[in-house]
């Protein structure tokens, strides 16, 4: 009879303390779940030891928060110290628990480390509202991402649901912001809200938006890359896009060398190829307004960028006298390239007169930075 009483006065002291904190748990076996959200456990490319070795040295609400989704999708594709990432699990795109806790008060003060990310596109005149709704609502419009952060899954269901009312008109942010406390007592008395529990909308197909160029001039994304098959605007809008690109690689480069301790007439030298590479991607985005043709950037022009980044990433690790040598290399073996690119298939490929004109005074101002860098690199060498 006095275990029974115990029982029952912990019952109810755990139903008031529920109601008063807000508190809601995760799933378990008496919670409904939404079947139709429920993944298959992900293949892991984190191994279970390094997951667990990471969390004995977090906070034991991140652990718990951890050991919760590692329970329900498996292991963490992502481990590090600082955090466990989950990629397509369910309906999220992305699922990642921090070591980290951000102190939040609403609906009541609590911790975030634990956040959701969907496919969503929240339109920009809705912004405000999310946030007016709760500032651990993140909208991410380029990607094309929508996160909910707290400390429990279902909080962050219940958030995505009701921003996701905010975007449709269903509701405003002070209705979602009340509705959202009580929902989560609801949810600690045991009535398990469908806002709690499960998403009510389905995350967006291809919600990124990439937005648009506002510099005048500026080069336009081809789609699937198929330029330069289709007409002779898009040939030369091509060409226009490599050229623009080999301007922004050398002046990505040269900002670099501003950045180390090199010998003067260097820096001097990458100083000149900074403003003369920056006049001409003004002037070629000048060109290609007169003449009637955007610049391009086609899979093969972002091909042209990838590869100067990767070359600029190999040098900037190396100390000051390392650089130096590495970048006059690079300068005399990039130049060299962008040579016999125009001759080999930019110039051939060009249409336009004016922009076949620019092609061949390109290459006259190119040859003779290749010929100062052969100069500096012979001087180093001495």
């Amino acid at each position: 009879m006095l275990r029974l009483k115990q029982n029952i006065l912990g019952t109810a002291a755990f139903a008031v303390l529920a109601v008063a904190f807000g508190c809601s748990g995760p799933a378990n076996s008496d919670r409904p779940t939404d079947t139709t959200s429920q993944p298959a456990k992900a293949t892991s490319t984190a191994d279970r030891s390094d997951a667990g070795k990471i969390l004995d040295k977090w906070p034991n609400r991140p652990v718990l928060a951890a050991r919760q989704m590692m329970a329900q999708y498996g292991e963490p594709q992502e481990v590090t110290s600082e955090k466990l990432v989950w990629h397509n699990e369910g309906p999220y795109k992305r699922i990642v628990v921090t070591k980290l806790e951000i102190p939040h008060d609403f609906p009541k003060p609590h911790m975030d480390y634990l956040a959701h990310t969907i496919d969503y596109r929240a339109p920009a005149d809705k912004a405000s509202a999310l946030v007016d709704f709760d500032g651990s609502v993140i909208v991410d419009r380029t990607a094309g991402e929508m996160t909910a952060r707290c400390d429990l899954e279902g909080h962050n269901i219940l958030t995505l649901n009701l921003a996701h009312d905010i975007v449709t008109g269903k509701t405003d942010a002070a209705q979602a912001r009340k509705s959202f406390g009580e929902y989560v007592v609801q949810d600690a008395l045991g009535n398990y809200p469908k806002y709690v529990t499960a998403l009510q909308f389905q995350p967006m197909a291809s919600p990124a938006d990439p937005g648009s160029p506002i510099i005048p001039g500026s080069p336009k994304r081809a789609v699937d890359g198929a330029v330069g098959t289709s007409g002779t605007d898009n040939a030369d809008g091509e060409v226009l896009g490599f050229v623009g690109a080999v301007d922004e690689n050398e002046i990505l480069a040269a900002a670099e060398v501003a950045k180390k301790k090199v010998g003067s007439e260097v820096k001097d030298y990458a100083t000149m190829l900074h403003k003369a590479h920056g006049q001409h991607l003004a002037d070629t985005m000048k060109l290609g307004q007169k003449i009637g043709v955007s610049p391009v950037e086609t899979a093969d022009v972002d091909k042209l960028r990838v590869k100067g980044a990767g070359n600029l990433a190999s040098l900037i690790s190396l100390d000051d006298d390392k650089f130096e040598r590495g970048y006059l290399d690079a300068m005399v073996k990039g130049h060299t390239e962008v040579i016999e690119m125009i001759d080999n298939q930019l110039l051939k490929t060009a249409k336009n007169p004016e922009l076949q004109a620019h092609l061949k005074a390109t290459r006259d101002a190119v040859t003779m930075h290749l010929e100062q860098a052969k100069k500096l690199q012979s001087d180093s060498q001495r």
